[in-house]
């Protein structure tokens, strides 16, 4: 049994983050830690959060509020989670689904207000996707315009 755990990213996880690989397959469909940490230091709605396994940095994300992300819902209270991806050496481990369940319970401590999750997921990346709609994601029929193809756009409500 793994002690997964999530954290707001900090200094001691750069290393970690900055060494993280994924297979091209696979990063064409996220962003990379460092470029979306880039994002994150534009974007004061943008919050960088580590998934720690045993006390090493094994995934990371971003949970994204505020005005922009209208390009998924009108709802002023939801978030976005964007970027999720976990290093390639460290898949397969469940790793991500013991994040996704723990992720409604870390946004209501640290985000009261907000009441719906958000995601959106390449028509190509079925598994992500089931790996979503594992964990209570729904996919109500939206579908968005992605950087390389359609994305559906799953909900969770908190």
């Amino acid at each position: 049994m793994t002690n997964t755990r999530l954290t707001f990213c900090n200094e001691i996880h750069e290393e970690a983050l900055l060494a993280f690989h994924l297979p091209p397959e696979q990063e064409k469909f996220t962003a990379m830690p460092n470029e979306a940490l880039k994002k994150c230091e534009e974007d004061p709605g943008r919050h960088p959060v580590v998934i720690e396994a045993n006390g090493r940095t094994v995934g990371f994300f971003v949970l994204h509020k505020g005005e922009n992300i209208g390009d998924f819902t009108a709802n002023p209270n939801a978030m976005v989670i964007r970027a999720l991806s976990i290093n390639h050496p460290e898949q397969g481990k469940g790793f991500a689904k013991d994040a996704m369940l723990q992720m409604p319970q870390f946004v209501s401590d640290h985000f009261p207000e907000v009441n719906e999750l958000i995601l959106a997921v390449n028509f190509k990346n079925d598994l992500a996707k089931k790996l979503y709609e594992k964990v209570g994601f729904v996919d109500r029929g939206q579908i968005k315009p992605g950087p390389v193809g359609p994305q559906y756009v799953l909900h969770y409500d908190v």
